[in-house]
């Protein structure tokens, strides 16, 4: 088949007619190809010159033969790993030398809601699913939702790009208890241990809990089909027992511990081959965390005759090398982001801040006041560098006497469960998170979010800023940077953001601020040092003088009223390779 491939890289594409009323705020376009006979290119040119002289807009009458021979080409069973749709103005990867033609694009005006006319009740979905999406408030569907069910509830693969906040969760969960809805009884009792129908794949354990809950919302009349959740930081046995004894048809969980119940769980790989409906969730944060491995792994598990979704909040060339192994040649590829559109929420208001780093805890202080003065239902995120940044802050906070709240890497799954849901529910009040909490994660009517210190790119400064202006509503954000973190907002200067004046210096809150750093713990102190340190070693712009880097961490040192910067062990300093450079202590 490759050597087929290679000798005869002939492509047949079919240009797809999007409805006018579809993708009322997106544009998408679909690129589809398959295998065709030696003289395929002949009759593609022939086709090629009578549509040039053709004057017609519409839909190609070629398009019913293309269907025709699509179907047929179906029948001899999916073909993956050969090509990738990709963006008109992006180049396609190509395997093995195989050339393909340049897709469709489909451009329609874009509108500021997030929402579509289309109601659910339109399409052919379960009398109960509907109910419950009653149930749940849903009135109608959102953008990414009207144009990815119709052609998954088709039976096609598809890759999804959209804004955060849009019901991607949603669009994929529906379809997917559909297949469930269509699977053999047999597979839907409660009573043995069924295959899995479904299984979706989410980076974080926050999203996976997220998606696992909103599938219960809408399995809320399906009582015959169950959902469950795997994911680090519990107990592997514990979750080992629950798969046995309370089966589940829809599994949602995170690569790390799905490999572990592939290796480890008995019976766990076999009911793995019932799978019908493989989902990857913010696909391109499953590649930026370094789970490439573990998708592989996941996707060779599951068998190849299945329908694969990536819902994705950008395409990145990593994006598209994982389409070759997880989704057929024939995929659709619906981009619900105009290109040139603003890639954060336009009802979000984007200021920034740069101020030396010993002003940012009172800075942070003050600006907190003054939108709990302004909000009286206020919901703030405050994002940090590292878990360790997070704790201090959030320390700092708590003795202000402010309602705060923490969730990082560095607490137990329990913990961040419990605050996470408790932090959805609630109103006044501050959640201080690293990036754990930065993509995919819905807080309903967060009305601020402030990320202190330099993101680790413009992608993860979108995916935080998300976390406000979700579902339609208004929200702000603002970056509060040092002057020598500056060069960043040259990588978002397309996105509206204004700099914002300083306030003058309130010697009351300075005051107070400085108390509570003097009562913030030492040990918290030290680590966060160190966790600032490591990050800012990883930004090449700021590493590449390592006698700077430790004269800027001495200075955060300083601004949390410490007179001399913390010892750090000999070894990290080797492994950050800080090994002799003036103004570390060591020991």
């Amino acid at each position: 088949l490759f050597l087929q491939n290679l000798l005869n890289p002939n492509y047949r594409r079919r240009e797809l007619e999007v409805p006018s009323r579809l993708y009322a705020s997106s544009f998408s376009f679909v690129s589809m190809t398959s295998d065709v006979s030696k003289s395929g290119r002949k009759r593609r040119e022939i086709r090629a010159k009578k549509l040039k002289t053709s004057s017609l807009p519409g839909k190609l009458k070629s398009d019913e033969d293309d269907s025709r021979n699509l179907v047929s080409d179906n029948k001899k069973g999916p073909k993956r790993g050969r090509e990738v749709d990709s963006d008109a103005d992006e180049p396609l990867i190509k395997k093995a030398a195989v050339e393909a033609d340049k897709p469709t694009t489909h451009l329609v005006k874009t509108s500021d809601s997030y929402l579509s006319k289309t109601r659910f009740d339109q399409f052919p979905l379960s009398p109960l699913s509907l109910k419950a999406i009653q149930d749940a408030g849903f009135k109608t569907m959102t953008v990414v939702q009207e144009a990815t069910l119709p052609l998954i509830l088709k039976g096609k693969d598809v890759l999804a790009k959209a804004k955060t906040g849009t019901g991607k969760t949603v669009a994929f969960l529906l379809p997917s208890i559909e297949a469930v809805i269509k699977s053999p009884p047999a597979s839907r009792d409660k009573s043995r241990n069924p295959p899995i129908i479904v299984l979706v794949v989410c980076p974080t354990r926050e999203l996976a809990c997220q998606a696992a809950a909103e599938a219960n919302i809408l399995l809320k009349y399906h009582t015959s089909i169950g959902v469950q959740v795997v994911i680090g930081g519990t107990k592997l046995p514990s979750e080992q027992r629950r798969l046995q004894k309370s089966p589940c048809q829809i599994l949602v969980a995170t690569p790390g511990r799905l490999k572990d119940h592939i290796d480890n769980t008995s019976g766990f790989a076999a009911r793995l081959m019932g799978v019908k409906v493989l989902v990857l969730d913010e696909a391109d944060h499953l590649l930026d965390m370094g789970f490439r491995r573990e998708i592989e792994r996941i996707i060779a598990a599951v068998p190849k005759l299945r329908q694969t979704f990536l819902f994705s909040a950008t395409v990145s060339d990593e994006v598209r090398q994982i389409c070759h192994v997880a989704l057929k040649r024939d995929h659709e590829y619906v981009n619900c982001v105009q290109e040139g559109s603003e890639e954060t929420h336009q009802k979000v208001s984007q200021m920034y801040m740069i101020a030396s780093l010993d002003r940012h805890f009172s800075l942070l202080y003050g600006l907190l006041k003054e939108h709990i003065a302004d909000n009286s239902d206020y919901k703030v995120i405050i994002f940090c560098t590292t878990a360790m940044v997070t704790r201090l802050v959030a320390d700092l906070l708590g003795r202000l006497s402010l309602n705060v709240r923490e969730i990082h890497s560095r607490k137990p799954q329990s913990y961040r469960t419990r605050v996470s849901d408790e932090f959805r529910k609630s109103k006044r009040i501050i959640l201080v998170t690293s990036d754990v909490s930065a993509r995919g994660v819905d807080y309903p009517d967060v009305s601020l979010v402030v990320q202190m210190g330099l993101p680790s790119g413009r992608e993860q400064y979108i995916h935080r800023l998300g976390r406000t202006g979700r579902k339609g509503k208004e929200g702000e954000g603002v970056l509060m940077l040092a002057p020598w973190e500056e060069y960043f907002l040259a990588s978002v200067k397309d996105l509206s953001l204004t700099k914002s004046s300083l306030p003058p210096i309130d010697p009351e809150a300075v005051k107070k601020v400085q108390k509570g750093l003097s009562q913030v713990e030492i040990t918290n102190k030290e680590a966060a040092y160190q966790a600032w340190l490591g990050y800012y070693k990883s930004q090449k712009k700021i590493a590449r003088d390592t006698t700077r880097l430790v004269e800027l961490a001495n200075e955060f040192s300083r601004s949390m009223g410490l007179s001399t910067p913390p010892a750090i062990p000999r070894n990290v300093l080797n492994k950050m390779g800080l090994k002799n450079v003036p103004g570390l202590r060591a020991k």
